[in-house]
């Protein structure tokens, strides 16, 4: 039996700041991310690495409204599997050359990979995730007629399109991804919270929609049979009252825990809530542990000695 662990790396892993957007400043960013994952290997485990991929959607997005009069609009599915395609590359390459440095003798694979959902999901008819540029009225109208989009006014700042936000019910290149974990293989897979699809006449399609990276990495954990759950992120770890003069780090956590501070609002829907969500699911379809910490603690984390666990 291998032992597997499923890391979710953020945003921040990607984007160090708003100069640093450049495709060459990711992969700087990246390359030092992949430095703080060798002791996940050293310490026996098979590797799963998900990544987000909100801003290069929104790049990507952004140049499809630049060049709209040139060029047909990129469906939101397909831009998901371009910048999966995008970062994946960036990942494996930078992963592949540290693996090297420290004589590591593994390759990395990143699969595009199908996340199922369901067309009945009730976040279809009540979309709620801004994407996108911003628009005038007569140019949301325009979109609106064209494509079929739900744009809404943002705090006065012009209009966005609005998408739903689907639960995950099932990765389709689950097995692929098992296979190549017992050939030794790291695997760069679920970028972005997944391309979503559904099954329509027992065929899958694409569908414009955008998935939640954390719940759908826990999905994924769950379905390969992970031991472990690493969610790296901005902050070193889960806080109480974070923010405020009187925020404190939590060590440990329970489920029991966490269900009590969600319920006490200690947990924003914002920032920590879901990770703390996608944590309690992975552990209770059999998950050992969780671990939530930035990047760089990543390695002391292992041993115990930063970040926060969280036990069933």
């Amino acid at each position: 039996m291998i032992k597997i662990c499923v890391c979710a790396i953020g945003g921040n892993s990607l984007i160090r700041g708003p100069n640093n957007i450049s495709f060459y400043d990711q992969y700087e960013t990246v390359k030092e991310t992949c430095r703080h994952l060798v002791p996940i290997i050293k310490s026996g485990y098979e590797l799963v690495l998900t990544h987000g991929n909100g801003p290069q959607v929104g790049f990507l997005l952004l140049r499809s409204h630049f060049s709209r009069n040139f060029l047909p609009e990129v469906p939101l599915e397909v831009g998901n599997a371009m910048t999966q395609g995008e970062i994946g590359y960036m990942i494996s390459e930078a992963f592949t050359n540290i693996l090297k440095e420290k004589k590591i003798d593994k390759e990395v694979v990143a699969i595009l990979t199908r996340v199922l959902v369901d067309a009945g999901d009730s976040s279809f008819h009540r979309p709620s995730k801004p994407i996108g540029p911003f628009y005038s009225r007569s140019e949301a109208m325009a979109l609106a007629k064209k494509h079929h989009w739900v744009l809404k006014e943002d705090a006065g700042r012009g209009y966005r399109r609005i998408v739903p936000s689907p639960e995950p019910i099932d990765i389709l290149e689950k097995k692929a991804i098992k296979d190549l974990l017992s050939d030794g293989k790291i695997v760069i897979a679920t970028g972005g919270g997944g391309i979503p699809v559904v099954k329509k006449n027992g065929y899958y399609q694409g569908i414009a929609a955008v998935i939640d990276k954390d719940l759908a990495t826990s999905l994924l954990a769950s379905l390969i049979g992970a031991e472990l759950f690493i969610i790296s992120t901005a902050v070193d770890g889960v806080y109480l009252n974070y923010g405020k003069p009187k925020s404190r780090l939590l060590p440990i956590l329970t489920i029991r825990d966490c269900q009590k501070y969600l319920k006490e609002g200690q947990f924003p829907e914002g920032s920590m809530g879901p990770k703390i969500k996608a944590a309690i699911k992975f552990l209770q379809k059999g998950g050992k542990e969780v671990i939530i910490t930035s990047p760089e603690k990543i390695p002391q984390a292992l041993k115990g000695k930063a970040g926060t666990k969280i036990v069933p």
